[in-house]
């Protein structure tokens, strides 16, 4: 396999009471996911784990060592139930410090906002040996400490971050994709699916039905990172539902 055809993988995990609680609703999933397919990537799995240390340190324990990145998003701010960083660094055997440039940028940032106070200078403690993430909106920067990020849970904070880190990492060929809707139960074309995806190896289909305006339909979503085997494929559905009877709708419904 070269290392065009590799798929690299990453792992997420979302950290927070809050999340679990419903009191907020996670928005940093599919903006993770969405950024990680564009820099070839692909988000394989995500973990929601409570601001809990044995929680977390298990959860990244478990994930960093199967996917070549694991993100987190959550727990990295000036509370005291911040403890990402904390639970990275008991993951990893090394001790949590202050990161000398990470202090540095916070002392700007709240020169003219209050000054660095204790509670804000939890913001540039690192796991020992960690890296930082440029962050340009609100100062405290993310962390990287070998394959793991740990990011803002506040996803315009987070989008930053990744902003800070597109083009960084190695990766594969981004994901392509192209939707096909029909109005068709998905029973009636299961075998056509199961068909088409084993006639172009290397393409994932990925069905999602509904019930809209009283009739039963679905959208298929063809995923590969070829794009002329992609049209092919799509080409060759098309065909198939047409053949059914079913008019396939590009662009889905």
């Amino acid at each position: 396999m070269t290392e065009s055809t590799r798929i690299w993988t990453a792992a997420l995990i979302v950290i927070g009471d809050e999340i679990l609680s419903g009191r907020t609703q996670d928005k940093n999933i599919a903006q993770v996911a969405t950024w990680l397919g564009v820099q070839g990537i692909r988000l394989r799995e995500v973990r929601v784990v409570p601001d809990v240390m044995e929680a977390i340190v298990e959860a990244v324990n478990a994930l960093r060592v199967r996917n070549d990145y694991l993100f987190t998003t959550g727990g990295i701010g000036p509370t005291h139930d911040d403890i990402t960083v904390d639970a990275v660094a008991e993951a990893l055997g090394v001790p949590v410090v202050v990161h000398p440039r990470a202090r540095a940028i916070l002392e700007d940032y709240y020169t003219t906002r209050g000054g660095l106070t204790e509670a804000r200078l939890r913001m540039a403690r690192v796991p020992e040996g960690a890296d930082l993430i440029e962050n340009r909106l609100s100062g405290a920067p993310g962390i990287r400490a070998g394959n793991i990020f740990l990011m803002a849970g506040v996803p315009s904070i987070t989008a930053q971050m990744l902003d800070g880190l597109t083009g960084k990492l190695e990766g594969g060929l981004p994901l392509l994709s192209e939707t096909i809707g029909c109005w068709v139960g998905e029973s009636e074309i299961a075998d056509l699916l199961r068909e088409t995806e084993t006639t172009f190896a290397g393409v994932q289909i990925g069905s999602y039905p509904f019930f809209r305006e009283g009739r039963t339909g679905a959208n298929f979503v063809i995923r590969a990172t070829d794009a002329d085997l992609l049209g092919a494929c799509a080409r060759a559905l098309s065909e198939g539902l047409a053949t059914l009877g079913r008019e396939p709708v590009p662009g889905g419904i």
